[in-house]
């Protein structure tokens, strides 16, 4: 399927994506502007009995779509894509799309705002949205983790289906939330953020949405930096397959129209195939002349990764005894030379980070492979042996599928992206601030990673 030119951004557009999906420092100053007095989370969703609902599809895919900040515009306009293959007699496609006053309405949609909840009809009408409205919420607070926990539910009561995949569409910031003066007490945050309330859902907060409301099959993030272990850890146990992008989402987002084709082509797919669907036409999108060339004009490329949860705790164990040996042999200057050349992912830009040696998230197989390469003297080779272990183990069990397109702004190829970033501290420099809780994060508690962060912070360039 070919998605028609109207759903393309024109290249002159493309050069500016970036900073379309990531919260940059006007939407950070845009989040203070835009406090309200909302719910924290809505009133739970009335349910019709039992008797009353449809009976079970083979999957019901569910869209939690934050459009209550800064690219509200694109919000509506995702809805229309999905509308234009819909839901089918074996596939439902259920949106919460929630929208504010004041950030660019879609004039075919009218000027609405607070959430409204839709079963994607099919719909030729890229302008406006015509599935009918299941469910209006008039104020909310989209940035609360209980409010995407009583969407899954109640998409889960109303649609039911042998399996369920859900996206939560928005800015990301991986496993840091964006400190926001000096308001104590926000923790971990990562996604989903709400400029009307100034909420984000934690990364913790993730794990108490599917406490809340069951596991899923497949979990997408379509939200930048999304894809790493600190946050694939806290919903390991709740996800057969994580879905999401170690750089950031770059327009036109996910591939919504072929993805739901191939998923309604074939229903019967189970979590790895449905995971493999959505990053292999992302791949295909993105390779299109007309969008590539566009990414290299902006001098961005794109990379989209899934991955089986379950294989996590054995990456833990395998990275515990590389970092032991890295820092028993104490070659600094490997270590430097892997912390300069590994592939970041674009959290500044080329004033705030000209070299891109600031930016904190880097490609973890990438790393590891520096490391072994420039390593000498005692303990080289049992890292270098240590590390072809994970390096194996990554391409072989724990990424599914990975998928990538083009360079970054520096030149390095999205080769170097393996499906898995990691925070690997670079160079001393402030590209956003944070609240520094990283200890508090579950991954951290259960492997050496956070420990090994402090003797990477004590190698420097010139080592």
């Amino acid at each position: 399927m070919i998605v028609g030119a109207g759903l393309l951004l024109a290249l002159s557009s493309l050069a500016r994506a970036a900073d379309d999906f990531r919260l940059n420092s006007a939407g950070l100053a845009a989040v203070s502007a835009f406090q309200a007095d909302v719910p924290a989370v809505a009133p739970p969703a009335e349910v019709r009995p039992p008797s009353a609902r449809p009976s079970a599809k083979k999957w019901t895919v569910m869209v939690y779509m934050n459009g209550k900040n800064n690219v509200e515009p694109y919000a509506v306009r995702d809805m229309n894509r999905l509308e234009s293959v819909g839901s089918s007699d074996q596939v439902n496609v259920v949106v919460e799309l929630g929208r504010m006053g004041g950030q660019g309405d879609a004039a075919g949609d009218g000027n609405w705002t607070g959430a409204r909840r839709y079963l994607a009809a099919k719909d030729g009408d890229l302008g406006k949205i015509n599935s009918p409205v299941l469910l209006e919420i008039p104020k909310l607070d989209m940035g609360d983790w209980r409010q995407a926990a009583d969407f899954v539910r109640w998409a889960k009561a109303e649609y039911p289906a042998e399996r369920y995949l859900l996206i939560i569409w928005d800015h990301g910031w991986g496993w840091i939330d964006p400190k926001k003066g000096a308001k104590a007490g926000w923790g971990v945050k990562s996604i989903s953020h709400d400029f009307e309330s100034g909420n984000y859902i934690r990364t913790e907060e993730l794990a108490d949405v599917f406490r809340a409301a069951g596991k899923v099959d497949v979990y997408a993030s379509m939200a930048c930096f999304m894809q790493m272990a600190e946050v694939a850890w806290e919903i390991k146990d709740y996800a057969d397959v994580i879905v999401g992008s170690e750089e950031v989402i770059q327009l036109p987002a996910f591939n919504f129209e072929d993805f739901l084709s191939a998923l309604e082509g074939s229903p019967d797919a189970g979590a790895e195939q449905a995971g493999s669907f959505l990053v292999d036409t992302f791949r295909e999108l993105y390779s299109r002349p007309d969008i590539a060339g566009g990414l290299a004009q902006a001098k961005y490329g794109v990379q989209l990764s899934a991955i089986r949860s379950r294989e996590l705790p054995a990456l833990a164990s395998k990275l515990d005894q590389w970092t032991g040996l890295v820092m028993a042999a104490n070659d600094r200057k490997a270590v430097a030379a892997a912390k300069a050349g590994v592939l970041r992912m674009e959290v500044g830009d080329e004033t705030t980070d000209p070299a891109k040696r600031i930016s904190f998230y880097g490609d973890l197989y990438n790393f590891v492979q520096l490391v072994g390469e420039n390593a000498s003297g005692p303990g080289a080779a049992g890292i270098r042996l240590k590390g072809a272990e994970i390096m194996d183990f990554m391409a072989g069990s724990l990424v599914l599928r990975d998928a990538f397109v083009g360079k970054d702004r520096t030149g390095k190829d999205y080769s170097n992206a393996h499906g898995l970033s990691i925070q690997i501290p670079g160079e001393p420099g402030t590209l956003i601030e944070y609240e520094n809780a990283y200890s508090g994060l579950s991954f951290a508690r259960a492997s050496s990673w956070g420990g090994f962060l402090g003797y990477l912070d004590s190698v420097k360039a010139a080592d």
